[in-house]
């Protein structure tokens, strides 16, 4: 679930800096909040891409 909740947090931030309304302050915190939740979310990405690669190639020996 951790994904869909990563997912879904990187989704507000990016509304909220589309939105333009914040400070700089904020929106330097924002964008930095929205790299670590990105780069978390390519990891599990990752992580189950490689589970499915190592289920197919268990199933095709």
């Amino acid at each position: 679930m951790e994904f869909e909740q990563n997912m879904a947090r990187l989704l507000e931030i990016v509304t909220k800096l589309e939105q333009g309304d914040l400070t700089l302050e904020e929106s330097v915190a924002l964008y930095e909040e929205g790299i670590k939740l990105s780069e978390a979310c390519s990891k599990a990405l990752e992580q189950a891409k490689l589970k499915v690669t190592i289920k197919q190639e268990e199933q095709g020996s």
